[in-house]
């Protein structure tokens, strides 16, 4: 059987289940990842083993026993005091979609997974929105939550949303984001900017109490542009319209898309801000492992 690691967000989101595609991708994952415990989400990785002599039969995660047929135990783990932030992109170019996928649905299944691992766990998380300039909380941390009722009111979260507009950040605040606690935010957006707004709001908000993850997402046509004849460009944030000649235009679009990803690229290299690029035919699964593979920025 192909593991979901191989799978792409197309057949993934075929199963119109979050909780389900989080779960899947998670728990593969989880069975090939053998090193190290440091993750770079929460505390500690909680990994799986198969059962040996000597280890306590309940310790046997007996429902991944039903799905695998193997009897793997959990590694015990340091209960996590850490909060999680997930923070998606809502502008209306989280709407672009290739083969049937668009970037909105990729990042909810990426945060999807993301959130069950941290679920497993048992990190403190919440979810947050940005569009038109602002900062939505759409699943606060609650007093007393536990980290299973932070995984279900995420996925509600996750599906409800919906990208317009765009982002334009002014030297943004937002209360919940100034705790000087540590944390981890994962942001998932493409970072298309019409100035150097992105960059500005990551800036303002690392440093040493806070790594900032993020996840940049992009199509195989935005990055390659290979198209020939006539189309009518939209832009998905404005609504303009406009007729090229493809070709034509593919020259100076690969100038100019390159030197931004380059710049884009060298300016998030700065302390706790760790980057990772992903194009939407890339499976999920591949793309979490790349994540938990990459050491924490010094």
């Amino acid at each position: 059987m192909q593991k979901t690691t191989g799978l792409l967000a197309s057949s993934l989101i075929k199963l119109k289940n979050l909780q389900l595609t989080g779960k899947l991708v998670s728990e593969e994952l989880m069975l090939g990842i053998h090193s190290s415990k440091r993750s770079g989400i929460g505390i500690e990785f909680e990994q799986y083993r198969h059962y040996a002599p000597g280890d306590d039969p309940k310790r046997i995660d007996w429902k991944l026993f039903a799905r695998t047929n193997k009897h793997l135990v959990r590694e015990s783990s340091t209960e996590s005091d850490r909060q999680i932030r997930f923070v998606i992109d809502l502008s209306g170019s989280m709407n672009y979609a290739e083969n049937g996928v668009s970037r909105l649905q990729y990042a909810q299944i990426l945060l999807a997974s993301l959130a069950y691992l941290g679920y497993i766990q048992n990190d403190q998380m919440s979810l947050y929105g940005l569009r038109d300039g602002h900062v939505e909380t759409i699943c606060g941390t609650g007093s007393g939550s536990s980290a299973k009722q932070a995984f279900q009111k995420i996925l509600v979260g996750l599906e409800k949303t919906s990208a317009q507009g765009s982002w334009q950040s002014g030297g943004l605040r937002h209360a919940e984001f100034q705790s000087k606690r540590k944390e981890q935010l994962i942001l998932v957006s493409d970072l298309f900017q019409a100035g150097d707004e992105w960059l500005s709001w990551v800036r303002s908000l690392a440093g040493p109490h806070r790594e900032i993850v993020v996840f940049q997402i992009l199509g195989d046509q935005e990055a390659d542009f290979d198209l020939k004849g006539f189309y009518r460009f939209k832009d998905l944030e404005s609504g303009r319209e406009i007729e090229l000649d493809a070709e034509s235009a593919g020259i100076r679009f690969h100038a100019s898309m390159q030197t931004y990803l380059d710049e884009l690229r060298n300016a998030l290299q700065i302390p706790h801000v760790r980057f990772i690029r992903a194009r939407l035919s890339d499976p999920i699964g591949m793309v979490l492992k790349a994540f938990l593979a990459r050491k924490k920025s010094a």
